[in-house]
């Protein structure tokens, strides 16, 4: 099977995780009998500094020719330090989910044995979890407006916006999830305090009755944020708005014992996009440290979700779980000997 992959590395160590991805998927290609084609494009500082654009319409073209998108991570410490800047490495990110209409964030919380000490959660509590997180992605009071300064600048004003479409169609994402799973949404809303929560709810209860092998139960987000610490295997999938989901998502990182061995896919109209959930971390850029796994697993979904390739997917996960299992990995998760992102990356295709 031949497919054409865009690959955006972006900034930060974006480009050291996607370099690994892209061993592991030839990798597979050559075991597999398939034709993967790479093509490269610019996204976030690394766009900004070329173009002024932080996503190029060359870029947004690339995506929208391609079967997949594998992207690495968008950041910069010089803008992040410049609240004044107008042009941003996130804007990218933003104007691309809205561009490349991607929905429905899809992050997969899981735990490997070989890791239980890893997390700082006991080992009693992480032992078998297994959710994800259905996010969301293109609405909510990242993409609301009005979004200005106002009384001469005294004052700052984000608007939280959502229409039933949007809601409705991450919501029946979620339900069918959860049929190939344990049959459990849950809803984490602010329904107590705000109007666009009370909508969500008043929607997903209407969906909810064309589902009814699934089990519905509803938390508030600041009580979901502590039972996904304290009981976390009670969990199946999370159904959430736009930024719950993301700071959900990031504090449920912490259960595997690293942020960098997360996967992520986010769904769209026109084409879906495939990250590890952590960010450029630009200390350990050019370091070759950083772990390559979530990046790798992000390929994984991206056979599997884009391209049917269930026992490709699976080949890497195998490869994965039996690397961890012989204790090989970057430093965020071995202590004595850690491999560099490249030795990582190298031993995870030898595995395949």
């Amino acid at each position: 099977m031949k497919k054409h992959i865009a690959l955006l590395p972006g900034d930060g160590v974006g480009p050291e995780v996607t370099t690994e991805a892209v061993k592991v998927l030839k990798k597979i290609a050559e075991k597999f009998d398939h034709e993967f084609i790479f093509n490269e494009g610019l996204v976030g500082g690394a766009a900004i500094n070329k173009t002024g654009n932080p996503f190029p319409k060359e870029t947004e073209e690339l995506c929208l020719k391609s079967d997949a998108i594998l992207f690495g991570a968008i950041g910069d410490p010089k803008y992040d330090n410049d609240p004044s800047a107008k042009v941003r490495p996130e804007q990218g990110l933003l104007k691309m989910r809205k561009k490349l209409g991607l929905y429905a964030n899809v992050r997969p919380i899981f735990t490997y044995e070989s890791l239980y000490n890893k997390s700082p959660l006991k080992k009693e509590v992480i032992k078998n979890v297994d959710f994800v997180v259905v996010r969301e992605l293109t609405s909510g009071i990242y993409f609301g407006k009005p979004r200005e300064r106002r009384d001469s600048g005294n004052t700052a004003v984000d608007t939280c916006v959502y229409t039933r479409y949007e809601i409705e169609r991450i919501t029946h994402t979620a339900f069918k999830i959860a049929r190939g799973r344990r049959n459990k949404v849950t809803l984490v809303d602010k329904s107590n305090v705000l109007e666009t929560s009370r909508f969500w709810r008043e929607i997903v209860i209407e969906i909810a009755k064309k589902y009814p092998e699934i089990e519905l139960d509803y938390l508030l987000v600041d009580n979901a944020a502590m039972q996904i610490i304290k009981r976390p295997r009670d969990f199946d999938v999370i159904l959430t708005e736009n930024m719950f989901g993301d700071i959900l998502s990031d504090e449920a990182s912490v259960i595997t014992g690293s942020i960098g061995m997360l996967p992520s896919a986010s769904i769209g109209q026109k084409t879906s996009l495939y990250e590890p959930i952590h960010g450029s971390y630009p200390k350990a850029a050019g370091k070759n440290t950083a772990n390559p796994i979530g990046t790798i697993l992000s390929a994984a979904m991206m056979l599997e979700y884009s391209f049917g390739m269930f026992d490709e997917a699976e080949a890497i996960r195998e490869a994965v779980k039996k690397t961890l299992e012989d204790g090989y990995g970057t430093k965020d998760i071995v202590k004595d000997n850690p491999l560099s992102t490249s030795k990582l990356g190298a031993k995870i295709c030898e595995l395949i």
